[in-house]
């Protein structure tokens, strides 16, 4: 597993780095936004792809 294809999830409402996933960027090129639960914000919020 590359270092190259992780990626990390930060919420949107507290921005904290929450989830690490990996993708492949040859085939999806605009960035993922999942809805996750957040464990500081203790609900279900929309997580954002960072650098």
């Amino acid at each position: 597993m590359s270092q190259e294809a992780m990626i990390k999830f930060e919420c949107s409402d507290c921005k904290r780095i929450n989830y690490r996933s990996r993708k492949n960027k040859k085939v999806i090129k605009e960035r993922l936004e999942l809805k996750k639960f957040c464990k500081h914000c203790t609900a279900h919020t929309a997580h954002k792809e960072t650098k």
